[in-house]
């Protein structure tokens, strides 16, 4: 029977970096990381166009004299240009607005994006290329609702959801302008005036910075992305936690002077001989996660390879004994198998294309039964995450959407960057 306990929303700081993690039963269900130190990831800049390369479909735009960012060029034709008229064109010289969408690693440059986006806890307001790219006070002011499927709804949301939002002329006001995204937890409030509420707040914003960064000059910083463990809160299911904790008083106060996390339920935890670290055992959870080998109650147990390509996980027995009935241990294991790597999947936060190799099964049923569970596993996995199918070796194809750096590569980054 599934678990319908809460769990605590944890933000803390341990060996110089910062943590935001999701832990119920004793286990991480999602974590992040970073340096004490915030990135640029979500900053909106005027940068300027260095270099168009039509060959490799890269545009190089400077964030600041000298620091190159990489820009696809498919984006071109709809950047929001601040030194002269939109055409669909780019060229060497021009200014427009990006936003950081990836940090520089290594030799790579950082990545910007011209589809501009503002989150909050219940909407997305996104300036994108469904739109004319047209300056604020150029935009249409009508009023009338049009067909320009500009209203998103997560599809964690059911159909009572889509007819109540479709219905609110206030969001279909702000269509009009903007990309709207309805996010799963505005599944939680009682009251749909709270996200009408913050959609309206955010597309103000958006138009602040559009028109802002038309009289701005070069390299201006006309946005500066939250805390990361403000970002991890807000894209927290509101309904997986009944409380967020901190030993931190700089993330107590920001929690409180936020407006749209004031109203949760925040707990400052004061106890110096026992930290909240040790409390959770964050340590021991985090070891875990790093772990390629994660066992299973029944004693097999799983081995999780993370390449460049995709990846790749193996479903072993260990120690349990299969005894006459080995197709039902089989199927009993790689049921347990499924749980597991469901969790993995999203407290690791693998993306990308990954290869399951269960222990092979010569049922039909059994094999039917395993796929369905998957994808009943899978589908509570607020990142899209899909069964693709199961190939002629056997092995189980899954995608999931890749949204930022694995666990372990945050951790490698972080350390790397505190050198």
């Amino acid at each position: 029977m599934e678990n319908k306990q809460k769990g605590k929303l944890l933000l803390l700081k341990l060996n110089g970096r910062t943590f935001s993690l999701l832990i119920r039963d004793n286990r991480i269900l999602s974590i992040q990381t970073g340096a004490e130190k915030k990135g640029q990831i979500g900053n909106i800049y005027v940068g300027k166009v260095q270099n168009v390369s039509a060959n490799i479909g890269a545009v190089f735009v400077e964030l600041s004299k000298g620091e190159l960012s990489f820009l696809p060029l498919q984006e071109a034709k709809n950047a929001f240009l601040t030194n002269r008229k939109a055409d669909g064109t780019l060229k060497a010289g021009d200014e427009l607005l990006v936003q950081v969408v990836k940090e520089p690693l290594k030799t790579k440059l950082a990545g910007v994006s011209s589809r501009l986006s503002l989150a909050g806890s219940y909407v997305v307001i996104e300036y994108r290329d469904s739109l004319k790219a047209v300056k604020p006070q150029e935009q249409g002011k009508s009023g009338k609702r049009t067909d320009n499927n500009n209203i998103r709804i997560s599809s964690k949301l059911g159909t009572k959801y889509h007819h109540l939002f479709h219905e609110q002329e206030a969001l279909w006001k702000i269509a009009e302008t903007f990309n709207v995204i309805i996010r799963t937890n505005a599944g939680c409030v009682e009251d749909v005036s709270i996200v009408i509420a913050e959609a309206q707040a955010l597309a103000a914003q958006m138009n602040h910075i559009l028109t802002v960064g038309d009289k701005r000059v070069c390299f201006s910083c006309l946005h500066q992305s939250e805390p990361e463990y403000l970002s991890f809160i807000k894209n927290m299911y509101q309904s997986e936690y009944d409380e967020i904790v901190t030993d931190e008083k700089e993330f107590y106060e920001a929690l409180l002077a936020d407006e749209k996390t004031r109203s949760l339920p925040i707990r400052f935890y004061e106890d110096s001989m026992l930290p909240l670290y040790k409390l959770y055992s964050v340590e021991t959870r985090i070891k875990e996660l790093l772990d390629k080998k994660v066992w299973l109650k029944s004693g097999g147990y799983l081995v999780i390879e993370q390449t460049e390509a995709l990846v790749a996980i193996d479903v072993n027995t260990g120690k349990y004994e299969a005894g006459k009935k080995q197709e039902e241990t089989y199927l009993k294991i790689n049921l347990e198998a499924a749980e597991a790597i469901a969790w993995s999947l999203r407290a690791r936060n693998l993306s990308g294309m990954i290869l399951v190799d269960f222990i092979n099964m010569k049922k039909k049923e059994h094999i039917e039964q395993l796929i369905q569970t998957m994808k009943n596993y899978l589908h509570k996995d607020p990142v899209s995450t899909h069964v693709v199918d199961i190939t002629g070796l056997g092995l189980m194809e899954i995608t999931r959407k890749k949204q930022s750096k694995s666990f372990a590569e945050q951790m490698q980054e972080t350390h790397a960057g505190s050198k």
